[in-house]
């Protein structure tokens, strides 16, 4: 008898253990193939602008550093979305889902046309604070200005995108992506060099590439999109009458994150002013690692979307233990993952940085730069899951928002300035210094973690 009960309890362990792999895969490959592809955008437009010289790497590398802001902003509203929708799916309240899909809809539309006119209205002003070069500068502003039109349709498919992940239908947005990037890389070699009888466009062909495959993604995630909803039977009926309860709810997971986010961007982007400040070729050298640092950040972001929505869902239901012990796993998942990835960056990142035609000294500082992020990332993945995807996904966002104010406004960029301008450190240095700021917030958000006060129901 007690044989066959130990037996029982090993099958019940074991088929908790597939449906734990299952749902991580289920969710997380589609997420990380969908991050590596938008991560290509960027690789794809600097590999082919790095071909224009150290100028043109530098200028589309600070008018994108401004508009990660807006990137930031509107995956803060996808996260609370992804929050409420998530638990709300757990609950089985269909009509709750359709209101708070709707609110942060509108949200994100908002948001994309506030940001579209500040580009196009004071791109000079924005830029100057990044660069006294003035021919850097002006490429930096005719790239921003084109850009910034994918906003809005960044927007629509980012919401659809979040919705899409919470059914267990992660695939589709991975599919408009893939065939995006492939769109992107089509326009640019066409724009960006002016091949078969297109005008040699350069930065402004970079920008023109990736705003026409940002609007071909979303005609086809919208379609796709709403033949999801007639497959699983989702009403997403228009809805925004949110009551007082719900409104203070929601503002009060959205204004965290938010305010985190924001300020975070911020701090990015007062450290994109100050490689831009200690000269062009260490802006550029920086740039150069930019999509190899989101291509390895966005291979494990999966495991960080898939823990909002799984641990969002088991808080939904009640599932206290469960999530706890779920989000262990998924905390030693990222670790490998990081630690592995940093170890081929190291062996493998000299003959990145030769793709780019830019002098030696500025490949060898490019170099040492992924280095030093080979060293932090596995940091930078840990706050990643734990803050971005597992604290939050309980609602308590002003959790991560302290976690984060402290570390880049306390830490980050005071250290960014001292290492910068008043020791005079070369720019792999200042790099590392002011990333000693990851260390400080995976303090705080372990301690958090083990108080499990982070664990709870929206209902």
């Amino acid at each position: 008898m007690k044989d066959k009960e130990n037996g029982l309890e090993k099958e019940r362990i074991l088929q908790k253990e597939n449906s734990f792999r299952n749902n991580l895969f289920r969710i997380a490959l589609p997420v990380t193939l969908q991050s590596l592809l938008q991560s290509s955008f960027s690789m794809i437009d600097q590999v082919m602008i790095g071909q224009l010289g150290s100028d043109s790497i530098a200028g589309i590398g600070l008018g994108g550093k401004f508009a990660s802001i807006y990137s930031v902003v509107l995956s803060a509203v996808a996260v609370a979305a992804g929050i409420l929708i998530a638990q709300y799916i757990g609950q089985k309240n269909d009509k709750e889902l359709a209101k708070s899909f709707h609110v942060n809809l509108l949200v994100s539309i908002v948001i994309a046309a506030l940001f579209m006119a500040v580009c196009n209205f004071c791109p000079q002003a924005i830029m100057a604070l990044y660069t006294k070069d003035g021919g850097t500068g002006a490429l930096a502003v005719s790239y921003l200005r084109i850009y910034s039109i994918s906003f809005l349709p960044m927007a629509l498919t980012t919401m659809m995108a979040v919705l899409l992940r919470c059914v267990e239908a992660a695939v589709v947005p991975l599919v408009a992506s893939f065939l995006s990037v492939i769109l992107n890389t089509g326009l640019n070699y066409l724009l960006i060099f002016g091949k078969l009888g297109c005008p040699t466009l350069g930065v402004r062909g970079a920008a023109i590439a990736s705003v026409i495959a940002q609007a071909a993604a979303c005609v086809l995630t919208l379609c796709i999109f709403l033949w999801q909803l007639h497959k699983k039977g989702i009403d997403l009926s228009f809805s925004i009458g949110l009551s007082k309860a719900s409104r203070q709810q929601y503002l009060g997971i959205l204004a965290p994150i938010l305010i985190c986010e924001f300020a975070w961007s911020l701090g990015e982007n007062v450290y994109a002013a100050i490689y831009g400040n200690i000269g062009t070729d260490p802006c550029a050298a920086m740039t150069m690692t930019g999509p190899i640092q989101g291509l390895m950040i966005g291979a494990l972001s999966g495991i960080s979307q898939a823990a909002g929505i799984m641990i969002g869902k088991s808080l939904g239901r009640r599932e206290y233990e469960k999530a706890y012990e779920d989000s262990k796993k998924l905390i030693k998942c990222g670790l490998t993952g990081s630690v592995v990835l940093s170890v081929l960056l190291i062996l493998l990142g000299r003959y990145y940085v030769e793709i780019y035609n830019v002098e030696p000294q500025v490949q060898a500082v490019a170099y040492q730069i992924l280095i030093a992020f080979a060293v932090i990332s596995p940091v930078k993945v840990q706050n990643m899951i734990l803050g971005g995807g597992i604290i939050r996904s309980g609602g308590m966002t002003k959790y991560v928002m302290w976690i984060d104010l402290i570390g880049t406004w306390l830490f980050g960029v005071p250290l960014g300035l001292l290492a910068a301008f008043l020791w005079k450190l070369d720019i792999p240095y200042v790099y590392f210094v002011l990333s000693l700021e990851e260390v400080v917030r995976l303090l705080i958000a372990a301690v958090i973690f083990r108080k499990r006060t982070w664990i709870k129901s929206l209902q």
